[in-house]
């Protein structure tokens, strides 16, 4: 079975050769991004195996079929990249990663939350310059603040249990609330009680329609103001220039992002070198109640074996006939 792997960075292409060694899995590597501008490469090949950035439209999941492809192996949870229904109409399978360390992610937020509460991105540039002033980095008790978790799966479920650890009060939304988590003292909420309540809020939910967008200028009307908004799930749960203007009015107090919605002409790549082409991205780094990572929440060496073993045994699983319990399509 040979594999055409896409969005490959050396960190993917020594998981993956490792996990793939001693199979009949023939994969070939490629840095680009699969889309409609890359779509040739895939000739000869049987799958191809993707990440969250790659553009899997209805087009280009029709010049699949056209090239004989029939398997696609996502390295990544989330799906909203791929025209899934797409690809259930010309028949290619489609398998997913449905958790990679969920710990992983969790920690991500909360490395958000403690860098925009205590500020040690500021006091590390200061310290550097000699200058050891306090002023301008006063930060607060996590103990006792009401943090809202929107979405409670298996990374929402282990955010919820970090910050109880805080000794924070755990607010949660979900159309599926979890007894575990009911169990430790977390209290399910409808969504506009969270927002009203909430002190820090952190979005572990998937995108869908009803979720774009989720945070705009009506939801922050309903908040407290200075509220700590963070997002390591997918970029367009928050609509970037309304948060901005949330900043400018002081409705956000604190801003953290570890995804954006339009990070595909801009994530996993070096641009220091290069003038970014995206106004509201520049803007949005200019505030110093922001801090941006480049969707690395998830990466941590346990994560990354995880995926390269569970994208392998979906091959091997598909190519030898077997169940296929991370199948989507």
């Amino acid at each position: 079975m040979k594999i055409a792997v896409f969005s490959c960075k050396p960190y993917d292409k020594r998981t993956l050769s490792t996990c793939a060694h001693g199979t009949h899995l023939e994969m070939t590597y490629f840095e680009s991004r699969l889309s409609m501008e890359t779509i040739s490469l895939v000739k000869d090949f049987d799958a191809v195996s993707c990440f969250v950035n790659d553009d899997v439209n209805s087009e280009v999941i029709h010049k699949l079929k056209e090239q004989g492809i029939n398997t696609i192996a996502l390295r990544c949870a989330g799906f909203n990249n791929v025209d899934l229904y797409a690809a259930k109409a010309v028949g290619i399978h489609v398998f997913h990663v449905p958790d990679y360390s969920p710990t992983s992610v969790a920690e991500h937020a909360v490395a958000l939350i403690m860098t925009l509460n205590r500020k040690t991105h500021r006091s590390y540039h200061r310290v550097k310059e000699g200058n050891f002033a306090l002023e301008g980095l006063l930060g607060f008790n996590l103990q006792g603040k009401t943090v809202g978790c929107v979405g409670t799966g298996r990374i929402g479920a282990a955010f919820c249990h970090i910050m109880k650890g805080f000794g924070c009060h755990v607010i949660c939304y979900d159309i599926m609330p979890s007894q575990e988590l009911i169990d430790l003292g977390c209290e399910y909420l409808d969504l506009e009680s969270l927002y009203q309540e909430s002190d820090i809020i952190s979005l572990h939910c998937p995108l869908n329609a009803s979720t774009h967008h989720l945070i705009n200028s009506k939801s922050l009307a309903k908040m407290k103001d200075g509220v700590m908004i963070i997002n390591t799930s997918r970029g367009a749960l928050v609509h970037a220039q309304e948060a901005i203007d949330g900043l400018y009015s002081k409705k956000i107090g604190y801003l953290g992002l570890d995804v954006y919605e339009q990070e595909g002409a801009i994530f996993f790549e070096d641009m220091s070198s290069r003038i970014i082409q995206d106004s509201v991205f520049q803007l949005m780094l200019t505030f110093p109640n922001v801090v941006v990572t480049g969707h690395q929440g998830y990466f941590t060496e346990e994560a990354l074996n995880h995926i390269a073993e569970t994208t392998i045994d979906n091959l091997l699983n598909h190519q030898n006939g077997k169940n296929a319990p991370r199948q989507l399509a």
